[in-house]
């Protein structure tokens, strides 16, 4: 009853968009969400500000989230509404890519098979066709893209996910925009994201043909160019374990590289470890001076670790590249 006056409320006295996503700004948690079944416009604002602020929602309110998202990112629902869906999406990735420790099996199974092929339609609402030049939804897309595989990539890092990203054809949408985005000449974030999703999930995965289809020469320009442009804040725990994989994974697929593509790697690795050691031994000398570090710590060995590794990957570079004389 309260929430209902409220709206009433915002009906009648917010005669802008500005005023209405202010006056949503002052409500708690998730309770945004009782009023999205109004109009569009609404819908859109809605969306647009849990997208914006990031999304925490109480457990009361997770299903009615979930349900709001699979419900916008529907193909059959306007272009607008299904990204910004996404992104809302996208502002909750680590509580969603989380869901399968919940005890709530109802909320887990909704988001394992239909929030996952619902993400897909956000950004392919037909998987299989190639849409037009002027179609609104192109396959290509910088922003949209971007969102979306930073999503799938903290999924991949819970193993529960795995199946999902190969059925509901996660993994092919990534392997389709390997051309676009893993260019070594025009450097995106994407590739840093394409190949975690990749990589992250290969070792248990090896028989699917979807994986079969990706050339050598593509794995390693998607290493390559995963390097160009790493994530800003890279020092970010939650992007560890792509790290990880990541030099691996270059480690394997360098093999073909050219003298000049050795280079570039080189310096790309370079220029990765004098920005990310700076900010290690920031959050060391920060951590100095507190009594409880718990997670932090190990957060900050695990990124020492990462220094290590990328100090060899650009040992075993150096090598590759001396051997060409």
């Amino acid at each position: 009853m309260m929430l209902r006056f409220l709206w009433l409320c915002c009906e009648r006295y917010c005669t802008s968009r500005s005023q209405l996503l202010t006056f949503l700004g002052t409500l708690p948690g998730c309770d945004y969400l009782d009023y999205i079944y109004f109009d569009d416009e609404a819908v859109y604002d809605i969306l647009l500000l849990l997208g914006s602020m990031g999304v925490c929602c109480s457990p009361s309110k997770q299903h009615l989230f979930i349900e709001r998202l699979i419900a916008y990112m529907d193909s059959n629902m306007p272009l607008h509404l299904r990204h910004v869906a996404l992104r809302a999406a996208h502002s909750a990735r680590e509580q969603i890519a989380s869901i399968d420790i919940t005890d709530d099996t109802t909320i887990r199974d909704i988001v394992l098979t239909k929030l996952s092929p619902a993400i897909l339609s956000a950004v392919c609402p037909h998987p299989g066709t190639t849409p037009a030049s002027d179609d609104p939804d192109r396959l290509v897309d910088y922003h949209r893209d971007l969102c979306y595989v930073e999503l799938v990539c903290a999924l991949a890092r819970n193993f529960n996910w795995h199946p999902h990203l190969f059925s509901d054809r996660h993994v092919d949408r990534c392997i389709s925009i390997i051309p676009k985005y893993c260019n070594s000449e025009s450097p995106t974030q994407h590739a840093f994201y394409i190949a975690g999703i990749l990589l992250q999930i290969t070792p248990k995965q090896t028989s699917l043909t979807s994986l079969d289809s990706v050339t050598e020469q593509q794995w390693w320009d998607v290493m390559r160019s995963a390097w160009n442009k790493p994530p800003y804040n890279i020092d970010d725990a939650r992007y560890f374990d792509p790290l990880l994989v990541l030099v691996d994974g270059t480690k394997k697929y360098m093999q073909i590289a050219s003298k000049s593509d050795l280079k570039l790697l080189i310096r790309s690795v370079d220029e990765f470890l004098e920005s990310l050691e700076p900010k290690m031994q920031l959050q060391k000398m920060g951590l100095a001076l507190r009594l409880e570090v718990g997670s932090e710590m190990r957060g900050l060995e695990q990124g020492e670790g990462i220094i290590v590794a990328v100090k060899e990957l650009r040992a075993v570079a150096s090598n590759m590249l001396e051997s060409f004389g």
